[in-house]
């Protein structure tokens, strides 16, 4: 509050962000003593709101309402991405030294580089995702296995909540992204083509936690979709849902050479339950499903996260590159983290660290495995911790 930026609520459709602003935030500017008068609050989805979607209109909205008394006053605009020249329409409120201006927006294009610029540094984001699994087991009436049976087929998307039956839930996941995602999508962007942009977001889904590029997502429409489709399609597909927030690339990071190695990344979903959904809940790869949630937690701690390579040399002599599931950087700190499902004896064990046990540096290299399992060091350094550890506490690496 009061730092003179235009605060940007930015996050996939569905996962708070109105309630963030219009309950959340509204109730702490009454305790704070704000009066109703200098408050606004701006849905620019709703029916009523749909003049301000005029700038010339919405400013002197602004205006008017800014000139009521000397107090700050606090502007809150629902989806201003609705809002016509809505850049120069925020780049205007900076004019307004009484004004604290709050937005939010389902997808990043107004955030891209080109108008990064053009807010000149004035803007700041807060990224906001659906619940973690901590702040859904802290709602959640029942066990913590429990609780991950539901939020690792369903997701976090915190409408699932009020919902009673499976089947309740199923349908609101599938409809969602049929009727608000997808529709965005092809709105926003002018598609016609619906089959090819439904079909590639499910081959997506299907390789969550594997390594692909461009090329290979086309192969596979050529080879098990029978549909033709061109890298140069595919790849602005791809970029459209990463704009939705629906998902995350992570590329792949050379270790030793201290280098992005661009042939091969991974892409992973903001909330699980909507990649079931989209394979109706069929194709549930418990492994890869763990590595996504994984991976969403270290993102909402704040890390960049990438997927590591590191070299080997076999007993033959000869040298292979060995995955490490995430190399996790924030500030001066990293992490490599690696996530197996199940551990079943001592050989799979050391096959899960193997990659690990490459790494010369001296930073903290950890092996999440499912269920309970209370943080252990061996003598190689490596903690092995369980995914309920990892997950319940969100400072648990900082403190190993």
């Amino acid at each position: 509050m009061h730092n003179g930026l235009i605060k940007v609520i930015t996050g996939i459709r569905r996962c708070g962000k109105s309630f963030l602003l219009n309950n959340l935030f509204h109730t702490r500017l009454t305790e704070l003593g704000i009066p109703e008068e200098n408050m606004l609050f701006l849905n620019m989805e709703e029916w009523r709101s749909r003049s301000f979607r005029n700038p010339d209109v919405l400013l002197n909205k602004i205006e008017t309402f800014a000139a009521n008394n000397n107090r700050m006053h606090y502007v809150v605009i629902d989806e201003v991405q609705m809002v016509d020249h809505f850049v120069e329409v925020l780049n205007s409120l900076h004019h307004f030294e009484n004004v604290d201006v709050y937005v939010t927006g389902s997808n990043s294009r107004f955030l891209s580089s080109d108008i990064a610029t053009e807010f000149r540094g004035r803007s700041y984001e807060i990224h906001l995702a659906p619940l973690s699994f901590s702040e859904y087991l802290s709602v959640f009436a029942g066990t913590t296995q429990e609780a991950w049976d539901e939020y690792s087929l369903y997701g976090g998307l915190p409408g699932l909540l009020s919902m009673e039956t499976e089947e309740k839930k199923s349908v609101y996941l599938r409809q969602l992204f049929n009727t608000v995602y997808l529709r965005d999508i092809m709105e926003r962007n002018r598609i016609e083509n619906i089959p090819e942009i439904r079909e590639l977001i499910r081959v997506l889904a299907s390789s969550v936690g594997s390594l692909t590029n461009i090329n290979n997502l086309t192969n596979t429409f050529a080879s098990k979709k029978k549909l033709s489709i061109t890298n140069k399609t595919v790849a602005s597909y791809v970029r459209y849902f990463e704009e939705s927030f629906i998902v995350e690339q992570a590329e792949r990071y050379d270790i030793k050479g201290k280098q992005y190695i661009g042939a091969q990344s991974k892409y992973y979903f903001q909330d699980i339950g909507l990649r079931n959904a989209l394979l109706s809940f069929r194709q549930l790869d418990r492994g890869h499903v763990m590595e996504n949630i994984i991976y969403n937690e270290l993102r909402q701690q704040g890390y960049s996260v990438d997927v590591g390579a590191v070299e080997s040399r076999l007993p033959n002599g000869s040298r292979t590159n060995l995955e490490v599931d995430f190399v996790a950087n924030k500030g001066s700190r990293r992490y490599y983290i690696q996530s197996s499902y199940q551990l079943q004896d001592a050989e799979k064990e050391q096959q899960e660290k193997r990659s690990l046990l490459q790494i010369s540096d001296s930073f903290k290299k950890i092996l999440v495995v499912s269920g309970h399992y209370p943080p252990m060091l061996d003598n190689n350094g490596i903690v092995t911790l369980g995914v309920f550890q990892f997950l319940s506490n969100p400072s648990v690496i900082d403190s190993l």
